[in-house]
């Protein structure tokens, strides 16, 4: 399948697939080897008009062969083949790409998934940059990985009954700190000390403010 020969352009993979049924059996009809090969019956009918126009493959009354060296890419001449032949024979797989013009569509497809590779590589060490350093520790003979502290966390022991935070300068609890439920450290204000009905009579006064400005 990497070869040029079956590239999309040339010889396409149905093709290859039509080639690989003949070869686990021989003389096979177009309706068998819809069955064997797994490819519709329009897509079999076009890959085996191509393979006998390259002579790899031959036909006798319904049924279908390979040219005794298909399998190396050399096709012959049929007995019975039409005048109008509309590519030559086959003289082996590299030939079979040159005449389809696909010499090299494999090369320049492996270098472009190389490179589109090597950018999404330096694209995440970009974004390693911006990001804190682990430390890794082995534990029981493996490796196990720790992530720095985001800002917001807080150590375990400055944690209070109650939610409240110890500030490690004064031995007491901050009362303007809390430990959130999920251990991120979030500010409170007076202003966060309001009550249900006070909210609510904030937010309609908001509101009438807003549709009298309107």
């Amino acid at each position: 399948m990497g070869h040029d020969a079956f590239a999309h352009h040339g010889l396409g993979s149905a093709a290859l697939v039509i080639i690989s049924a003949l070869h686990a059996r021989q003389h096979q009809t177009v309706s068998e080897l819809v069955g064997t090969s797994s490819v519709s019956r329009a897509s079999t009918y076009r890959s085996l008009r191509r393979l006998a126009d390259h002579g790899l493959v031959q036909h006798t009354g319904e049924t279908w062969a390979l040219a005794p060296r298909a399998l190396e890419g050399f096709g012959i001449r049929l007995p019975n083949a039409a005048n109008g032949h509309t590519a030559a024979l086959a003289q082996g797989w590299d030939t079979v790409a040159e005449q389809h013009g696909t010499t090299g569509l494999a090369a320049r497809r492996k270098a472009q998934h190389e490179a589109q590779r090597t950018a999404y590589r330096e694209a995440l060490d970009q974004l390693a940059e911006h990001r804190s350093s682990a430390v890794v520790i082995v534990h029981d003979g493996c490796q196990v990985l720790v992530p720095t502290p985001r800002a917001d966390e807080i150590p375990s022991a400055w944690h209070t009954p109650g939610g409240h935070v110890l500030d490690p300068a004064t031995g007491h609890a901050s009362l303007d700190w809390r430990i959130a439920t999920d251990g991120r450290l979030i500010l409170i204000t007076p202003a966060d000390q309001r009550s249900y009905d006070e909210l609510a009579a904030a937010h309609a006064e908001a509101l009438h403010e807003w549709e009298s400005a309107a």
